[in-house]
C-alpha cells in the first residue's frame, strides 16, 4: 500500500511539474503585466514600472522566472499579484468561497445522483426511467453558463416578484397536482390498479398541501411547525428502518420511532432556549450528541440486532436534528426577508454575501443560503446528468451478474439484494466518475462564478488571466492539479474497500 500511494504521488509530481511549467509560460508569454503602466499618465510612471518589475522578477527571462516560483511554492510563497497583494491571503479567500460553492453542490449532486441512477436502473424501461433518461441528457448537453443565466432570471429575479404576493392560482395548483400524481405513479409502479390509486393519493396530497400553503401564506412566513417536524420524523424513522433493516425488524424499528420521539419531544427548548444563542460550534455539538444519544437508543432496544439498530437509530437522529435545525433557519426567515439591505428580495444573483446585513447565526445562515442556491443548482443539474447514467448503468450490469441470481434464489428480501449485494459494487466504478467531477467542478466553477459574481478560484483565475499576472493563474492551476490527483488517488483506495477482491498493491 505504501509503495502504491508514493509510486502515484511521485507520478503525479512530474506531471504537475511540466503542466505548471507549460502554464506558466503560456501566460507569461500571453502579453506584458507592465503595459498598464506603460499607458498611464501619473507622474510617478518610471518609478512605478520599476516596483512591479522588481516585485515580480519581470527582468528575469519566462523560464527561469518560472523556477523562480517553484522556489517560493516550496517554501509555502505563491509570491504576489501585479497589484502588490500576497497570493497566499488571496488564494486563501478564493480558495474557502469555492471549496463552500462546490462541497455544497457535490454532496447535494452525489446523494441525488446516485438515488436517481439506483432508482431507474431498478425500475428500468419504465415511464420514469424514460423520463429521467431525457432529462438527463437535456441537463448534460446544455451549457453551465446558459442555465446559470436562466435561473437568474426566473429562479432569482421572477421567484423575488412573487414572493412580493406569494399567491397560487388554481390552475397552478391543478397542473402541479396532476404532475406530482404522474411522478409517483411512474416512480413506484405496479399493477394498473396500484399505479391509479398512487396516482389519485399524491395528486391530491400535493392539491391540498398546495392549497394550504395558498391559504396560510406560508411563503411569506414559512414554519414546518411541531407537526411537520412529527411527521417528517415519523416518515425519516420507517425510511431509514427500510432501508437499513427492512421494517420486519420491529425492534430496530421501535428504536428508530422512540429517537423520533425524544426529537419532536425537544421541539419547544430547541426552539425557546438553545436556538437564540446558536453558534456554530454549539450546532456541532448538539448534532453530534444527536447522533451518539440516537445510537444508545438503537443499541439497548436493539436485542439481538443492536449494531444495525444502533446505526438505524444514530442516522434517524441526525435527520431529525436536521429537520429541526431548518425549523429554526425558516423562523427567522421573515426577518431576514424584510430587512434593509435585502429589501423583500431574498433570492440573491451576485456575489456570497450581503455587504453590513448583520444579524444572528441563524440571519448570517440564511444569507450564506440564498447566496449559495442558484450557482449550487447551476452546477448540480450538470453533475446529476452525468452521475445518475453511470450509477444506472453500473447498477443494471451488477443486477445482472450470478451472484445477484444467486441471492435471489436463496430468497432473499429484494432490499437485501439491492442494499448489501448490488449497491456496493455498483459503486467501484462510480467512485472514479465522483473523484474525476470533483476535479472537474473546480475548473467548471470559474464559469458559474463569473456568472453569479461569486468571489472564489473562478474570478481568480479570470482576473489573472486578463491582468496577464501568471502568480494568481499558477496558484489556481496547482491547486487545481493537486485535488484532482488527490481525489483520483482516494478513489483508487476506495476501491479495496469496496471490493475484497481489489488489492492496491
Amino acid at each position: 500500500m505504501a509503495s502504491f500511494i508514493l509510486r502515484r504521488l511521485f507520478a503525479a509530481a512530474l506531471v504537475l511539474f511540466a503542466a505548471t511549467f507549460i502554464m506558466y509560460l503560456l501566460v507569461a508569454y500571453s502579453g506584458d503585466p507592465l503595459k498598464e503602466l506603460y499607458e498611464s499618465q501619473a507622474p510617478n510612471k518610471e518609478a512605478l514600472i520599476e516596483a512591479r518589475s522588481d516585485l515580480l522578477n519581470l527582468d528575469v527571462p519566462p523560464i527561469l522566472r518560472y523556477f523562480l516560483w517553484l522556489g517560493g511554492v516550496v517554501h509555502g510563497d505563491f509570491g504576489y499579484t501585479v497589484q502588490g497583494l500576497s497570493v497566499n491571503e488571496v488564494l486563501a479567500n478564493a480558495a474557502a468561497s469555492t471549496i463552500q460553492l462546490v462541497t455544497a453542490a457535490e454532496i447535494i449532486a452525489i446523494v441525488i445522483g446516485l438515488i436517481v441512477g439506483i432508482a431507474t436502473a431498478l425500475r428500468q424501461y419504465s415511464g420514469f426511467d424514460y423520463s429521467i433518461t431525457f432529462l438527463a441528457f437535456l441537463f448534460f448537453s446544455l451549457p453551465v453558463f446558459w442555465v446559470a443565466v436562466l435561473l437568474k432570471q426566473y429562479g432569482a429575479i421572477a421567484f423575488n416578484d412573487w414572493l412580493a404576493e406569494p399567491t397560487i392560482s388554481v390552475p397552478v395548483t391543478i397542473g402541479l397536482a396532476l404532475l406530482s400524481g404522474f411522478l409517483w405513479m411512474s416512480i413506484l409502479g405496479g399493477p394498473p390498479k396500484r399505479r391509479w390509486l398512487t396516482f389519485g393519493v399524491a395528486t391530491a396530497a400535493t392539491a391540498a398541501i398546495l392549497v394550504f400553503f395558498d391559504l396560510t401564506q406560508w411563503f411569506a412566513t414559512p414554519s414546518i411547525g411541531i407537526v411537520g417536524v412529527a411527521a417528517t420524523a415519523v416518515g425519516a424513522a420507517f425510511l431509514v428502518t427500510a432501508v437499513s433493516t427492512g421494517l420486519r425488524q420491529r425492534r430496530t424499528l421501535y428504536g428508530a420511532l422512540i429517537t423520533a420521539g425524544i426529537g419532536v419531544a425537544l421541539y419547544y427548548p430547541m426552539l425557546t432556549l438553545v436556538f437564540p444563542m446558536m453558534s456554530w460550534p454549539l450546532l456541532i455539538a448538539l448534532a453530534i450528541l444527536a447522533v451518539v444519544v440516537g445510537g444508545l437508543v438503537g443499541w439497548f432496544i436493539g436485542g439481538n440486532h443492536r449494531a444495525a439498530s444502533a446505526r438505524t437509530s444514530a442516522i434517524t437522529a441526525f435527520l431529525v436534528a436536521g429537520v429541526l435545525a431548518l425549523e429554526g433557519y425558516l423562523v427567522w426567515w421573515s426577518a431576514y426577508a424584510n430587512a434593509s439591505r435585502i429589501g423583500g428580495r431574498p433570492i440573491a444573483t451576485v456575489g456570497s454575501q450581503t455587504p453590513s446585513l448583520g444579524g444572528n447565526f441563524w440571519i448570517q445562515g440564511i444569507d450564506t443560503f440564498t447566496h449559495l442556491l442558484l450557482p449550487t443548482i447551476a452546477i448540480v443539474l450538470i453533475s446529476i446528468a452525468s452521475l445518475s447514467r453511470y450509477a444506472r448503468a453500473s447498477m443494471l450490469e451488477v443486477l445482472g451478474q450470478d451472484y445477484i441470481r444467486t441471492a435471489k434464489a436463496k430468497g432473499l428480501s429484494g432490499r437485501t439484494v439491492v442494499v448489501r449485494h448490488g449497491l456496493r459494487n455498483a459503486l467501484i466504478p462510480v467512485m472514479t466518475i465522483i473523484a474525476m467531477d470533483i476535479g472537474a467542478l473546480i475548473g467548471g466553477a470559474v464559469i458559474t462564478e463569473q456568472v453569479f459574481g461569486w468571489k472564489g478560484m473562478g474570478q481568480l483565475f479570470v482576473q489573472g488571466v486578463r491582468s496577464v499576472d501568471p502568480n494568481p493563474v499558477m496558484a489556481f492551476f496547482l491547486v487545481t492539479g493537486i485535488l484532482a490527483v488527490l481525489f483520483n488517488l482516494i478513489a483508487d483506495l476506495l476501491y479495496a474497500s469496496l471490493d475484497p477482491r481489489i488489492r492496491v498493491s
